[in-house]
């Protein structure tokens, strides 16, 4: 039974998917359907987190918007998102950012990583 489940989930995979990691600054092109028309609409923020892995792999952005903190999640392999944009490189030593969601202004910044 578990070949059969691994199986499934391999073909579900998406081929051309960007290595980014906790502490990124990206931008997520999701499709967005509203009535009978499909746009697509860009979500930039810093990743907070990523977990699971194969086909349910997801990954959480945080955005300050209006002075709003407002976080999504999006599957990794999900048809509905696009693409995932890399804007900058983030240096940080945790695998989950939750202590951001506490942080205002220039406190809730990641260092960018500089090679």
């Amino acid at each position: 039974m578990n070949e059969i489940i691994k199986k499934i989930e391999a073909e579900q995979l998406k081929e051309n998917v960007p290595q980014f990691n906790v502490g990124d600054t990206v931008k997520v092109y999701a499709k967005i359907k509203e009535g009978n028309r499909e746009r697509i609409q860009v979500f930039e923020g810093t990743v907070l987190k990523k977990q699971g892995g194969g086909a349910r792999e997801t990954f959480t952005v945080r955005k300050t918007s209006n002075g709003i903190g407002v976080e999504k999640t999006w599957p990794l392999h999900s048809p509905h998102v696009e693409k995932v944009e890399v804007v900058r490189r983030g240096k940080v030593r945790r695998a989950k950012l939750n202590y951001l969601r506490k942080r205002v202004g220039k406190a809730a910044k990641v260092k960018e990583l500089v090679k």
